[in-house]
């Protein structure tokens, strides 16, 4: 026979869950996920450790992690202990409580998500899918271009300026977070593409607008980072790839590709304009990652 809740146990649980219903204005989703959090533990605290949720100590919280550790995910893990957290401070705070019994517990460590990335062959597709016959089309092969050349934040893509590009030295001066200028190479297949693109599509975009943006939007105004997440997504489709795809995924593939052909790793945190080097130590797992699975492919004891 099923054990089932005590009608004080489930007040508890409803009226907790309506408070922060109110305060924060969460989603059914969310809350469903809390109330079955709950309810999970409320029932083997009932079951196997004869408690409460409002009487369970540290102990009981440790029994209870211990007994979910092979079914449960990490992440899963941490996603309770949130809930339960946020619980019995609000017990705290109303009073029923004198401590949080999970003041002393400490959340799982989470891996880091690996950056998604493209292949060197996504990403020729992807670059090829424009329509160079139509400015639009021009203009989105080059900032594509632009983009997997120099691993740029989106941002700071869509706000470059001709002053910015210097096609004689084939460097583009980017300005980053916290207003950090930085050199970056643009290579020259993307020269030729800035060069083509200023003589051919962005007079055509510009309707003799005074504008200094290098790719400006059909309007001849500054382009907006979703219209450009919109225009990559589109161009994903037409090349017929099925990945997630961003504009900052296109930062990722510049920055394992680069690894992957044996760039420095302080070199591409400079080209990406990271401050710390633990920012960009993320890309090296990418590219370890290649590297193991290509020895396992082809190394003859792999």
């Amino acid at each position: 026979m099923p054990v089932t809740l005590p009608a004080q146990e489930i007040q508890t649980l409803e009226q907790y869950l309506d408070a922060i219903w109110m305060e924060k204005g969460l989603s059914e989703n969310t809350l469903s996920s809390y109330r079955r959090d709950l309810e999970t533990f409320a029932l083997w605290l009932h079951e196997k450790a004869g408690k409460s949720l409002l009487s369970a100590d540290a102990i009981s919280v440790y029994d209870y992690l211990a007994h979910r550790h092979k079914s449960h995910s990490s992440r899963s893990t941490a996603r309770f202990l949130s809930c339960a957290r946020g619980f019995y401070q609000y017990q705290v705070r109303e009073g029923r409580l004198k401590e949080n019994p999970l003041a002393l517990v400490d959340n799982p460590k989470l891996p880091k998500p690996l950056p998604k990335s493209l292949t060197e062959s996504d990403v020729e597709r992807l670059l090829a899918a424009p329509d160079l016959e139509d400015p639009v089309g021009f203009r989105d092969r080059t900032m594509l271009e632009v983009l997997y050349a120099c691993g740029l934040r989106v941002s700071e893509l869509v706000g470059l300026t001709v002053s910015q590009i210097n096609l004689r030295q084939g460097v583009v001066r980017v300005t980053g977070k916290g207003s950090k200028e930085r050199l970056v190479p643009l290579g020259e297949e993307a020269v030729d593409w800035v060069s083509r693109y200023l003589r051919e599509a962005r007079p055509v975009l510009l309707h003799n607008a005074p504008i200094e943006v290098l790719f400006p939007s059909t309007r001849a105004r500054e382009m907006t980072r979703q219209t450009f997440w919109h225009r990559i997504k589109h161009w994903a489709q037409v090349a017929g790839i099925e990945k997630p795809l961003s504009p900052h995924t296109l930062r990722h593939a510049f920055a394992t590709h680069l690894l992957n052909h044996g760039a420095d790793l302080r070199v591409v945190q400079l080209l990406l304009g990271h401050s710390d080097l633990s920012t960009t130590q993320i890309y090296t797992h990418v590219a370890r990652a290649r590297m193991q699975e290509q020895h396992a492919l082809h190394h003859p004891r792999g």
